[in-house]
């Protein structure tokens, strides 16, 4: 069988980057939790992002908790989110015992929907936060969004997990809420193995989150908790890894962009193939390249065909309003999400993949 291309995978620095800074974890002994590493990280992050302040955790998942924790999210308390998205962005408002509401997408934008959103508003005027997805690096329409929210006062929260290098009108997603979250798993733009990034400019709310990671202790002699804590934070080897990485993250969108661009040129031509909508104002990190099918080609034949050659693809993300753990929660807007769902498809984006592999690909689905 030939080599597996996978969907996305881990993908070091030629460079060396990374075991830089793990060797020199490990010649100080700095390998337990915390240490120069993490607080490195998170300024260069910070930095490169152009956010003021940045908290490292082990997840972006837990990034999204800490987020919803500052906000002040509690039980039965209403918060608004995509419904096409991963149920990752989701959990932590169970976790928080509030109610998640979800809205439809946007055919622009394939991320949530201004319409919908304010819809949402009008039938939820208690609702305590908005969380906003950039999904597979494609911005959320920000200007309008953040418009809306700000006129209800409700605080926003980006889920810029797929997102990091994606700019929006000439700036970096997950800045223009006050919170950011970011994800470093193994398939993102850059890993750390396992890992996120939650940025803010509130100093004081990042200072909270990172004394709620680090188990919520005192500052006294003995070991005391007045507050529940979590045992949230990055590992030094990890942020070792991730400084590393934030090198070469240029590099590894101009890959990105690279295959999307490929695809397209090659297969935009077929009929009933569309690419996700790239607009004048979004600048994207193009994680995943995405196609929709309209016609006598299903999404299952062409992952069927890729899957017999040692090929990996994916669906696009099942709605969270048709999930069955969320068929509870209540749902805005129209049927955008369920279409793009039924009809799309995520194409392998591995950033080492060479020309030959992706004309392999294409002459896959062109066979089809």
């Amino acid at each position: 069988m030939a080599e597996k291309i996978y969907l996305a995978s881990p993908h070091m620095s030629d460079e060396g980057f990374e075991m830089e800074y793990i060797k020199e974890a490990f010649a100080t002994n700095w390998i337990a939790p915390l240490g120069p590493n993490v607080n490195g990280f998170e300024q260069e992050f910070a930095s490169k992002v152009g956010a003021k302040f940045a908290a490292a955790v082990n997840t972006g998942t837990a990034a999204i908790h800490l987020a919803l924790r500052a906000v002040g999210v509690g039980e039965g308390d209403i918060v608004f989110c995509p419904s096409l998205t991963f149920s990752a962005t989701v959990n932590p408002i169970i976790y928080e015992k509030a109610i998640p509401v979800f809205i439809d997408s946007d055919e622009e934008t394939w991320n949530i929907c201004p319409i919908a959103l304010e819809e949402a508003f009008q039938k939820y005027p208690q609702v305590k936060a908005v969380i906003v997805v950039h999904l597979y690096g494609l911005s959320a329409d920000m200007d309008k969004i953040m418009a809306i929210c700000n006129r209800h006062g409700v605080t926003v929260i980006e889920d810029a997990a797929e997102s990091l290098g994606t700019l929006y009108k000439g700036r970096q997603t997950g800045t223009f809420g006050e919170y950011g979250v970011f994800s470093f798993n193994g398939n993102k733009i850059i890993t750390t193995s396992g890992g996120g990034m939650l940025v803010s400019d509130n100093q004081a709310k990042i200072e909270k989150v990172r004394f709620w990671s680090t188990q919520s202790r005192d500052s006294a002699r003995h070991y005391q908790h007045s507050e529940l804590g979590f045992n949230y934070r990055m590992s030094n080897i990890s942020a070792g890894i991730g400084r590393g990485q934030l090198k070469v993250l240029d590099q590894r969108v101009a890959k990105k962009k690279y295959i999307f661009e490929y695809y397209k040129r090659e297969l935009q031509q077929l009929p009933g193939i569309q690419f996700m909508p790239i607009n004048d104002w979004n600048d994207p990190n193009y994680w995943l390249s995405c196609i929709t099918l309209v016609g006598s080609i299903k999404p299952l034949d062409i992952m069927a065909a890729l899957e017999e050659e040692n090929i990996e693809s994916r669906p696009l993300w099942k709605p969270m309003h048709q999930q069955p753990f969320f068929e509870w929660c209540d749902y805005i807007g129209g049927t955008v999400s369920e279409k793009l769902f039924k009809s799309g498809v995520c194409l392998p984006s591995d950033t080492k993949m060479t020309d030959a592999d992706l004309k392999r690909i294409c002459q896959i689905i062109k066979g089809l």
